[in-house]
Formats: structure tokens, C-alpha cells, sequence
């Protein structure tokens, strides 16, 4: 198995770990409804559960 030469600082093992932060959340916007939400998520809307365009269940309303 190799293995490390030398030993990673810390600091340069945490620069490698900070880059998922840099790129903001995209968010796409749905037809149907104008809706933002974020790209092949499933989304409520007005009770309703949207997925690509289409409703694909209804909230029970509970009397």
C-alpha cells in the first residue's frame, strides 16, 4: 500500500475541504407555477406536490 511521504498541515487539509461551500444553490424555476425550487426536487405548492411540471400528490385535508 503507498503511503504519504510526508505529513498534510492542517491547513492544507482544510483549504481542500472548504470548496463545497464556494458554489451557491441553483434554482430553477417551474413552469406550471413560477414556483422556485431546486432542479429534480420534488416541491409543495398550494398543497399540492409538484414534480416536473405535473402534480403528483395532494395534501389530505384532515376534518
Amino acid at each position: 500500500m503507498p503511503n504519504p511521504k510526508r505529513k498534510t498541515s492542517k491547513t492544507r487539509r482544510d483549504k481542500r475541504r472548504t470548496h463545497y461551500k464556494a458554489v451557491p444553490k441553483q434554482f430553477a424555476i417551474d413552469a406550471t407555477t413560477g414556483e422556485h425550487h431546486l432542479p429534480h426536487r420534488a416541491f409543495w405548492h398550494e398543497g399540492k406536490l409538484y414534480y416536473k411540471g405535473s402534480v403528483v400528490m395532494e395534501k389530505e385535508i384532515q376534518a
